[in-house]
Parts: C-alpha cells; structure tokens; sequence
C-alpha cells in the first residue's frame, strides 16, 4: 500500500474511489493509482484528500517523513 491509508479511510468514509475523486477534484484513475502505490500524491493534492475525507495528511500517509 505504499504507506497510505487513503483506501482504508475512504471505506469507513462510505465513500467509493469516483465519489472521493470527485470531492478531491481528481481522476478516480489517479486515485486507484495512488491508493495503490502506483503513484505518489503532490502536495496539493494530499491536503484535498485529506479534506475530503475529513482528516490530516499525517493521519492519510503516516510512515511518510513530514506527514
């Protein structure tokens, strides 16, 4: 899982991978993607998810250094 927890905090969410991409204003592609670990999240686009699913960076990828 590449040290995220993006997929684990999107099911409790109730959310699916369309819905959250939405709401994160991404390609739900990106989103498998990254989910995955098949492609690492920018900046902006970890504090969106973050928002989205009404949490921190830190608490989205912890084993990352600086959240």
């Amino acid at each position: 899982m590449d040290g995220n927890r993006i997929r684990e905090l999107r099911e409790k969410s109730g959310l699916s991978q369309v819905e959250l991409a939405r709401r994160a204003r991404m390609a739900s592609t990106n989103l498998s993607a990254i989910e995955n670990g098949r492609l690492i999240a920018w900046p902006k686009l970890r504090r969106r998810l973050a928002r989205a699913l009404k949490t921190t960076e830190a608490d989205l990828f912890p084993t990352e250094k600086g959240g």
